[in-house]
This record gives C-alpha cells, sequence and structure tokens, in this order.
C-alpha cells in the first residue's frame, strides 16, 4: 500500500511541475527506490492514456479514488506486472478489472494498435487529430439526415447550411455543417464530444473520419445485393454498408482478430445491422468458389496497412530505413494477395480497395501490379472534385490528406470488371493492324 501512496503523492507533484521526478522519487526515502522510480516513470509515460480510461470507464465515481493513485493502480493492472500489494485498494480495483481492460482493448481497436507501447506513438497523433473537424455520419438505418439536424437544433447547435467549399468546415463552437461531398455526413468543430450524446447511444449517428466514410460510398452497393467486407474490424464501413443496402441482401464481414471483432458485433448490433454475417476467419482462406458466395458483387478491401496516414510527418519520430523498408514490403505484398484474392471471386464486378497510409508502395504501386496481373479489370474514375487524386499515372483514384481534405491521410482505388467487349478490343485492335 505504502509503494502506491508514495508512488501517486510523487507523480501528482510531477503532473503539476512541482519538481523533477528523479529527484523527487530519491528524495522520497522510500525504502525500495528502484520499484518506486520504475512506477512512478512508467505511469508518467501512459499518463494520458490512462486518464482516458479512468474517465471512460467513471473509475472516479465508482470508487472515490483520486486521479494519481487511480492510474498508478491501473498501470499495474493493466500495464505493469499486475497489482503485488494495495490491501483494500487493490480489492477495490479488482471489481473494475473487466471493464478497464475492455477500455483498453477498445482504444487499440480505435487506434490501430496491438501492443500498449503502440498506444504512445498513436497518442503523439491525436494534437494533429485536434486540429481537424468532427465528422459524424448519420445512421439512416435509424433516423434521416434532416430529423438529426432538427434534432441537434433543438439541442442548442446552429446549422449553417450545406457547405460547398473545405473553409465552410472552419467552424466554431456549436456549429455545424452538412459535409460538402458525403450527403450523409455532418461536420462539427474539432473535439467536439458526442460520447455521453442521446444520437450517439442511441446508434443514430456514427463518430468515423469523413475519409473512413468514402470505400463505402464509392462502392454504390445496391440494396439485396451480396456484399464482402474482407478486413471488417472495427465495423465502421461495415454499418455504412449495411446503411447504403438498406439492411437487404446479405454482407459477409470477415476479421481475424476474435476481439476486434467481438466489438464490431456490439457495434453493428446499436447501429441496428441485421443483414451482416460476422465470420472470425481470414479472407485469403475463404475459398472464392464456395456457393455461400456465389452471388458476391461487390468487395470492400481496407487490409492491414502502415497506418501511415494518421500521422502527421513532423509528428513521426525517426523510424530505422531498413525495418521500415521492409515492414512496407511484406504490408505491400500481404495487400496485393489479398486484392488478387478478392478478384477470384467470380461473379464480383466490383472492388474498392483502401488504407490509411501515405506510402506509394502501399497504395499506386498495389493496385499497379494488381492491374497487370488482372488485365480484365480496370479503375474506375473516382469523385472528379476531389482535390486531391493518386499519383500521374493513376488519377482515377484518390487521395486524402490532413492539408488537402481536412481528413486524415487515405487512399482509395475502385476496381471494376470490364465487359466483354471491352475485354475483345486489344485483340481487334491487333486483327486490325
Amino acid at each position: 500500500m505504502a509503494l502506491y501512496t508514495k508512488a501517486a503523492e510523487i507523480l501528482d507533484k510531477v503532473e503539476k511541475q512541482l519538481g523533477a521526478l528523479k529527484t523527487l522519487v530519491y528524495e522520497s526515502k522510500f525504502a525500495n527506490i528502484k520499484q518506486l522510480f520504475a512506477l512512478v516513470c512508467e505511469t508518467q509515460k501512459f499518463s494520458s492514456i490512462l486518464e482516458e480510461i479512468i474517465v471512460s470507464t467513471k473509475l472516479l465515481k465508482h470508487t472515490k479514488l483520486k486521479m494519481p493513485l487511480a492510474k498508478v493502480l491501473v498501470f499495474d493492472l493493466l500495464m505493469g506486472q499486475g497489482l503485488k500489494c494495495g490491501g483494500s485498494w487493490k480489492a477495490l480495483i479488482m471489481k473494475h478489472r473487466s471493464r478497464l481492460q475492455a477500455a483498453l482493448a477498445l482504444m487499440k481497436v480505435k487506434r490501430k494498435v496491438s501492443k500498449n507501447e503502440d498506444l504512445l506513438a498513436s497518442n503523439v497523433r491525436q494534437s494533429v487529430g485536434d486540429q481537424l473537424p468532427r465528422y459524424v455520419r448519420v445512421n439512416v438505418l435509424k433516423t434521416t439526415v434532416e430529423d438529426t439536424v432538427d434534432y441537434l437544433k433543438r439541442d442548442g447547435f446552429t446549422y449553417k447550411g450545406e457547405a460547398i467549399k473545405l473553409d465552410d468546415l472552419t467552424l466554431k463552437a456549436r456549429e455545424f455543417v452538412k459535409d460538402l461531398h458525403l450527403p450523409e455526413v455532418l461536420v462539427f468543430p474539432p473535439k467536439t464530444d458526442f460520447h455521453d450524446h442521446f444520437l450517439y447511444k442511441a446508434g443514430h449517428i456514427i463518430l468515423q473520419d469523413k475519409a473512413s466514410c468514402l470505400p463505402a460510398f464509392l462502392l454504390k452497393a445496391p440494396p439485396e445485393s451480396h456484399v464482402i467486407d474482407a478486413c471488417a474490424a472495427p465495423g465502421n464501413k461495415t454499418s455504412h454498408l449495411a446503411a447504403l443496402m438498406k439492411n437487404t441482401g446479405k454482407l459477409f464481414a470477415f476479421d481475424l482478430d476474435a476481439k476486434r471483432l467481438a466489438t464490431m458485433s456490439t457495434l453493428l448490433l446499436r447501429a441496428g445491422v441485421t443483414c451482416h454475417q460476422l465470420a472470425n476467419q481470414d479472407f485469403l482462406k475463404v475459398d472464392p468458389n464456395s456457393k455461400l458466395y456465389s452471388n458476391v458483387e461487390y468487395i470492400i478491401l481496407d487490409p492491414s496497412c502502415s497506418g501511415s496516414g494518421m500521422v502527421c510527418l513532423q509528428d513521426r519520430s525517426p523510424a530505422d530505413p531498413e525495418k521500415d523498408a521492409s515492414r512496407l514490403a511484406s504490408l505491400a505484398s500481404f495487400q496485393l494477395r489479398c486484392l488478387n484474392h478478392g478478384l477470384r471471386f467470380p461473379r464480383v464486378k466490383r472492388l474498392i480497395y483502401s488504407t490509411c497510409s501515405i506510402h506509394r508502395q502501399e497504395n499506386e504501386e498495389v493496385v499497379t501490379a494488381c492491374l497487370q496481373q488482372n488485365p480484365n479489370f480496370r479503375l474506375v474514375p473516382l469523385l472528379p472534385e476531389w482535390p486531391e487524386r493518386g499519383l500521374p499515372t493513376l488519377a482515377q483514384c484518390l487521395r486524402a490528406s490532413v492539408n488537402g481534405t481536412r481528413t486524415h491521410g487515405f487512399f482509395v482505388a475502385l476496381l471494376e470488371r470490364c465487359n466483354e467487349t471491352e475485354n475483345l478490343m486489344p485483340q481487334l485492335m491487333v486483327q486490325i493492324r
């Protein structure tokens, strides 16, 4: 108990800038200086992440703990060696272990990381995210854009109409507009928080970055169609697909991560999605010739990527060039395999490929290699009014960025099966010559 009391006391002073961490630890004359220093140092490193978990689970309200003490206890429980002592505090915190673990898991899913250490890098990115508008997708399975706008106006928000240029997305507190590209997306000032709002809790709105809304919107899978979401978790794109399909047809959603899939199931339930079939399965091992998928005509593929689009370049810490190149090569190889596999489904008409990466190796180069290996597919030009395009040879594709589109970094390409006449054209041209 003395360890956590002293650690909390020092952490509080450090965060109030009342002294240097190392000095405060050594001046404490604590019996085990090394143990105390490690606990305070690591807790302070994860401080903002721990606070987010504590606030989201309302731990202070349930336990009457103070924030500094809660941080050191939660750190040791979730990220340290486990609570080694603590007496009544340990018993108290253990009652909330499941909720705390779930909050940590959800945070990793949202930030697309798998390790605790990776959260530190993602936390640096929040400063970039803080500059971006808050995008809200209206869930038309449960409401309409008009009704949502009316509700928000009655709730004290000021509606400024439909945006016609990017500058219209610069808003003051409590103002909002309808997005200029996506009709079901509303735009609010940065940091507008809807997590405790009725519309969010009831599943009437989905908190989703605008760029992430593009794949489902551009795929244009009609109602009653059969669609595959190849790498589906955490489920925002899946729920968007279902809304555009009016909850009809069949939506097959695959993901390898069971925990992410469980979180996704909860999200889809809240959103009112019923046309889906979830499978904890590797998409690359799904048989394209299975009767179950014989009517699949549309595929959305958002595979694992570097996530570099979620980071402003000046906020990135230097990486080992060799390791970075090796990782990108491995990711690009995986992405190409996924693309080629998706195009093997015999009736697929359209496949949309997206990443939250800024690297051409994961974007244009993957798409180029795929088209070379699948000459019966072509690129479809997307949103001519969109301000950022793929590299010159692939201008049909879209890119997105913090500065160019007021979104996170993103890449989208739409591949469409050529009709028989188009397939014969190269042969006919040869004969004519």
